[in-house]
């Protein structure tokens, strides 16, 4: 094996299976244990308790905060995350006290380098815990931020030229035989000319038909992240790139162009989906992001060629704009979203506001018949999963096509990651893409 196979190979190692995960408890115990061993008999009877209630306190305050007051997040974080951050601490705290307690760890450079790689150890196996509750960096790879896909320069994705003003008809486009095996990521900004709203800068996956001249008008799914999140987490732990490139092999390097659009100005910006003093979020995705599509890139027009999909929030923000704006958006893909909007800040106590943008209501109280959408859900993923099974059932009842999915996995990118690749087939057919 070359140095390179062999430096791919450690790169590609999953950092979120079972096995990885025991191999961060073993890491965990052992470096817990190297930090309190060989310090005075007094220390561990008083100080040892003490540090370790000290942590537990610390990161329960944190979390007291953090679901209380800040509220980030639009849902509880999982118990396990918060054990992980206790772990954290606690090896920081260790490694302080025992730096205070014993002398001769200060005055031995070797000694103290040592004790703070164990305890940095530690603490990169409890960010790896964490990420294993959510499998948002499957790989070495991509925990190193290191990209896998093929990008190309957003001048290379613009709109067609003269020489593709004659397109033939989807359905019998014949691609080139130089023909990219697989698509490209680009990113760019999308401004929000009409919503003023403060995007962070979208991802692009051009599918590889998109590369051939002349090339075909393609139909647009816009993905949304969950929250926390940004528009590279279905390129990372979505798998979006794989997904899409296996389905264009089986379609004549066909495939949905993929917007990634920042659906919330922020990592922890939560504007809900809805016109707010948070952000015209609502406007944004639903006005802007269409326009600037269909203005720069070479795009099927009609909205029956369009789908909005989402993770998590990113599902709820995808039904919402589903029943607010199905002229816009007729297909939808809702990924383990939430029973209605939280934050209920936002609204102000409007109640009226509030039944405006709650995909609940609005299926209760109007009709859909020509909306379509795919809900997924994980089998273990009990916080949601009840809430999906009901709105599929209101949707149906509201008129929609719509089915629900399930698959292995709870909350997670696992689920996620599946459920696109398992909708795959039936988004080509309602985008216009198989029409078999």
């Amino acid at each position: 094996m070359s140095w390179t196979g062999l430096l791919d190979g450690l790169l590609d190692l999953p950092v979120t299976t079972t096995g990885a995960v025991f191999a961060f408890v073993v890491v965990t115990a052992v470096g817990l244990a190297t930090l309190v061993t060989r310090v005075q008999r007094r220390w561990l009877l008083v100080g040892l308790t003490t540090v370790v209630l000290a942590s537990v306190a610390v990161v329960a305050l944190a979390a007291v905060f953090v679901e209380k007051v800040w509220r980030p997040f639009p849902d509880r974080l999982p118990a396990v995350v918060y054990v992980w951050s206790v772990v954290a601490v606690l090896a920081v705290a260790l490694l302080a006290g025992r730096y205070v307690v014993r002398r001769r760890d200060r005055s031995r450079p070797l000694a103290a380098a040592g004790l703070l790689g164990v305890a940095a150890a530690v603490v990169l196996c409890a960010a790896g815990g964490i990420n294993a509750v959510y499998v948002a960096y499957p790989t070495v790879r991509t925990v190193l931020g290191i990209s896998d896909f093929r990008t190309v320069p957003f001048d290379a994705a613009l709109g067609p030229g003269p020489e593709s003003a004659a397109v033939p008809p989807l359905a019998s486009w014949t691609p080139p035989a130089e023909l990219p095996k697989s698509g490209a990521v680009t990113k760019t900004a999308i401004p929000g000319d009409v919503s003023r709203f403060s995007a962070r800068e979208a991802r692009i996956y051009l599918p590889p038909a998109y590369f051939a001249t002349p090339r075909p008008d393609l139909p647009v799914l816009v993905l949304l992240a969950g929250q926390p999140g940004g528009t590279d987490d279905w390129l990372v732990g979505g798998r979006l790139t794989e997904t899409m490139d296996a389905y264009a092999a089986g379609h004549r390097g066909l495939a949905p162009i993929v917007v990634l659009p920042d659906g919330t100005g922020g990592q922890l910006r939560n504007p809900l989906c809805v016109d707010s003093r948070l952000g015209n979020a609502a406007t944004y995705l639903s006005v802007d992001v269409p326009a600037w599509v269909r203005t720069h890139l070479q795009v099927d027009p009609d909205p029956r060629a369009w789908a909005v999909g989402g993770l998590s929030s990113g599902g709820t923000c995808a039904l919402q704009l589903a029943t607010t704006r199905p002229e816009v958006y007729p297909t939808f893909l809702d990924m383990s979203g939430q029973a209605e909007p939280g934050l209920d800040e936002i609204f102000g106590g409007d109640a009226a506001a509030f039944a405006r943008n709650d995909p609940a209501e609005l299926l209760a109280h109007h009709t859909y018949p020509g909306s379509a959408g795919g809900f997924v859900v994980g089998l273990r993923d009990t916080e949601y999963r009840g809430a999906v099974e009901r709105l599929a059932a209101a949707a149906r009842d509201a008129g929609m096509d719509v089915h629900l999915t399930e698959v292995p996995g709870s909350h997670s990118f696992t689920v996620w990651s599946a459920g696109l690749e398992k909708e795959m087939p039936w988004l080509g057919q309602r985008l216009g893409l198989d029409s078999s």
